[in-house]
């Protein structure tokens, strides 16, 4: 949705971190005192800790939105200005209560069941499909009815292809670029609670470049950077392509660090064909 309206959001991956962090300290198992973070509030309930994520991704989001529409920074400049805030607050949490700093481990059974478990009936094959795999299908249906089928959706992507179009034909500029980064810092908020208990012991380096992955995923799967151009399937086979990608790479031994070389190299290339194409066009 950022990058429909032609920016980006480059502390997507440190909002993750951060809620991850959290998510994990308020859910560590209370069984053990010793190694957890804040052994005076106990295990709180998962629907609330969800909650407590999405409404903190919800005020990050809102935060990089505000300053965006109503100062008319790029959202780059906004996105990377949050993510050192971020990244400081992420480096202080992770000191607090208990933890000093260690990694924030000892999860709920509850809380890890929840997101890498499984139903009985959910298998390809023999193999079991992770309960985060149904939520991602989940949350991916839901994000395609907000973006084609409602009111808030054709704004934002009339907003994306002309700013000055949409004023006039009465669309709320500032509320619209608000909600898109809100929405988006949500799902930050989700994808940090279930980061959580994937990873399953989170430090201060969770999320690291997580929105690298994101805007590549995004442009491969036809969203432009001019604005107002990308439809949700296109995202999901670019996700999928990716992580093809960077599997079979792993595979046939290339070295992690020339990964993310590759990984530049495409966000670069695949930038480049679409202004092509769209030069063209014009």
């Amino acid at each position: 949705g950022c990058i429909v309206l032609t920016g980006t959001d480059l502390s997507a991956g440190r909002a993750v971190g951060l809620t991850a962090c959290i998510s994990a300290s308020l859910l560590q198992n209370a069984e053990n005192l010793a190694n957890k973070m804040w052994p005076e509030i106990g295990t709180l309930p998962i629907w609330a800790v969800i909650i407590i994520a999405m409404a903190i991704g919800a005020l990050i989001g809102c935060f990089n939105g505000f300053f965006v529409a109503k100062f008319k920074l790029h959202p780059f400049i906004v996105t990377l200005g949050t993510q050192l805030i971020l990244y400081t607050f992420l480096l202080l949490y992770v000191q607090q209560g208990n933890n000093k700093g260690m990694a924030i481990s000892n999860l709920d059974p509850s809380y890890t069941s929840f997101v890498k478990g499984s139903l009985p009936f959910m298998k390809v094959g023999s193999t079991p499909i992770p309960n985060y795999v149904i939520f991602a299908v989940i949350l991916t249906a839901i994000m395609w009815f907000v973006w084609n089928k409602t009111t808030f959706g054709k704004n934002m992507f009339a907003l994306g292809s002309n700013e000055e179009a949409a004023r006039v034909s009465g669309v709320n500029v500032f509320g619209v670029t608000v909600g898109v980064f809100a929405l988006a810092g949500a799902m930050y908020g989700f994808t940090g609670f279930i980061e959580g208990a994937r990873i399953g012991s989170n430090t201060a380096n969770t999320g690291l470049n997580y929105e690298l992955d994101a805007i590549a995923a995004c442009v491969i799967g036809g969203v432009s950077f001019v604005g107002g151009i990308g439809k949700i399937r296109g995202i999901v086979i670019g996700v999928v392509m990716l992580r093809l990608i960077f599997v079979g790479l792993t595979m046939v031994g290339v070295p992690q660090d020339l990964q993310y070389l590759i990984k530049g190299a495409i966000i670069l290339f695949a930038c480049a064909l679409d202004m092509r194409k769209y030069l063209v066009k014009k």
